[in-house]
């Protein structure tokens, strides 16, 4: 398994789990202490209202940057047309693929001819993909300090083995529901962290269920 591989089973594996910097979104010691009473409105409607941003893309494409633990980057282009499917689309020296057809998370690696697949709602992306997930019923609001930046922990804690994706959006009117998905961070069961970070995101582009198809590396089977 080449090291991409190994990049990418950190940010979407079966045991994939999210992590969120605590430095990077600490509330500072000095800020005046939010009502108890306060708080729970509050959170309801932020959360409410990153699922409807959730819910408003039909189809976004967008750059994005995966970074692991080390610091090491790759660069490609993400796909997403909702329900379900998605398209990592890496730099080309990475020879690899990453493709959701709605029903599973296929992993491509050209360099090996190796081929893995999950089903969505074992991945922590099943947050962004599977129609399945309840994103209010397993989201919460963690607290950035920042009031446009909004933070959504999804968690089934009925089934750790799910993973948990934390959302990063940034408020922005011109982006379905007001809110832009900016980034997630994943820690899987190795405390491996990855980062996954999106710009020039274009939303209600064409996208077409071509989109999402593949090209298997493995060698054919002669009968």
């Amino acid at each position: 398994m080449n090291r991409t591989f190994k990049i990418f089973r950190s940010c979407v594996g079966a045991a994939s789990q999210v992590f969120l910097g605590a430095a990077a979104f600490s509330v500072p010691a000095l800020l005046p202490a939010t009502p108890a009473l306060a708080a729970p409105s509050a959170d309801a409607a932020q959360l409410s209202q990153a699922v409807e941003a959730l819910r408003a893309i039909s189809t976004m494409k967008a750059n994005f940057v995966q970074t692991d633990r080390n610091g090491q980057s790759l660069t490609g282009e993400l796909t997403l047309m909702r329900p379900g499917k998605i398209r990592f689309q890496y730099e080309k020296s990475a020879q690899m693929l990453i493709v959701s057809d709605g029903k599973a998370l296929t992993m491509i690696d050209y360099s090996v001819k190796q081929v893995q697949r999950w089903p969505i709602s074992n991945s922590p992306l099943g947050a962004l993909l599977d129609p399945k997930r309840d994103v209010a019923k397993y989201g919460s609001v963690k607290q950035t300090g920042n009031p446009n930046v909004v933070s959504i922990e999804v968690r089934d804690r009925s089934h750790p083995e799910y993973g948990v994706i934390t959302l990063i959006f940034t408020r922005k009117a011109s982006a379905p529901g007001g809110l832009e998905l900016t980034y997630w961070v994943s820690l899987d069961s190795q405390n491996k962290r990855t980062t996954i970070s999106l710009s020039n995101q274009r939303y209600g582009v064409p996208v077409s269920d071509n989109d999402f198809r593949w090209n298997d590396p493995r060698p054919r089977t002669r009968r």
